[in-house]
């Protein structure tokens, strides 16, 4: 699949307030030349939380660093950036996954909280898909709220792609099902699957949410082949407790982080991989249908941790 180009600059734009954060932070421990002792690995834990990478993953690395300083190879605190690099290199490999699209039709259901951004990136996703020669058709599954299925279709509009629809307030599961045929009766390469933005403490809209993707499952065993949570970065650790939370109770093949630019939180992507074991497949870096992009983890680490 075919996305647009140009994902480094893109990145390191987007996570400049993310990079601006480590830097200033990490850099009076990383970029200095005091010796490695319990006091300066005990400020990098902490700074390290802060940044939303997580107490698990810091801990890990701090031990990492033990572990380094026992053996010679790290001795002075300049030397824990490239080992840094490294290491989050190592935790986000498993992350350097590709949507799965080879089921004909494929179908990828979005899911997430309200202004996650689900909308757009389902858009944004369409239009990519399309650009790459895909036949793609959307289905505004958010009934419940008339805006969302109005913004669904102004951008099928824009794009050129066709937006299965019924009136606001009708029951999501019977829009599904009329997607899904039709996808299925026109042979279709990709649908793709936007739902209304779910409150992850109601258990009666994760049922909902279930049911969807138990309709689509009758009419198409083993779809849906994807479901991403659309997550806003900005959101920080509520947002992962809302990934845990959405996981558990529906289970994720991946998750697109939108909204990187303009947030300090881009650590939150590194703790998402490790902690729930959930690849980001896909991550929003501005408003342009362009800034849609496959996650890339050193391209990403790159960004986030200059080697400089």
């Amino acid at each position: 699949m075919k996305f647009f180009s140009g994902l480094g600059e893109r990145l390191r734009d987007g996570l400049k307030r993310s990079q601006e954060y480590l830097s200033g932070s990490l850099g009076t421990v990383l970029d200095t030349d005091r010796p490695i002792d319990d006091a300066l690995l005990e400020e990098l834990e902490e700074l390290l939380i802060a940044a939303d990478l997580g107490a698990p993953l810091a801990a890990d690395f701090t031990n990492r660093a033990r572990e380094e300083l026992m053996f010679g190879t790290v001795t002075r605190a300049s030397h824990l950036r490239p080992l840094f690099r490294r290491f989050l290199l190592d935790t986000l490999a498993p992350s350097a996954q590709p949507l799965s699209l080879d089921h004909h039709p494929a179908v990828v259901l979005l899911l997430g909280v309200n202004g996650s951004g689900k909308t757009t990136t389902a858009a944004k996703l369409a239009a990519s898909l399309k650009g790459s020669g895909k036949h793609v058709i959307l289905a505004a599954a958010d009934t419940f709220r008339a805006a969302a299925i109005e913004q669904l279709e102004r951008w099928g509009e824009r794009i050129d792609v066709e937006v299965i629809r019924q009136v606001a307030g009708s029951d999501p599961g019977a829009v599904v099902f009329d997607a899904v045929k039709a996808a299925t009766a026109r042979n279709l390469d990709v649908l793709i699957v936007d739902t209304a933005g779910r409150l992850h403490t109601k258990t009666n809209l994760m049922d909902e949410l279930s049911k969807v993707r138990r309709i689509i499952e009758r009419q198409l065993p083993g779809a849906p082949h994807e479901t991403l949570m659309v997550l806003d970065a900005p959101t920080g650790q509520n947002g992962f407790a809302q990934a845990r939370m959405f996981h558990e109770a529906i289970g994720l093949t991946g998750v697109c982080l939108t909204k990187l630019d303009g947030t300090a939180k881009g650590g939150i992507v590194v703790r998402i991989v490790r902690e729930l074991k959930v690849p980001v497949k896909l991550i929003g870096l501005g408003e342009k249908i362009e800034d849609l992009q496959p996650f890339d983890p050193q391209a990403f680490v790159d960004a986030l941790v200059a080697e400089k």
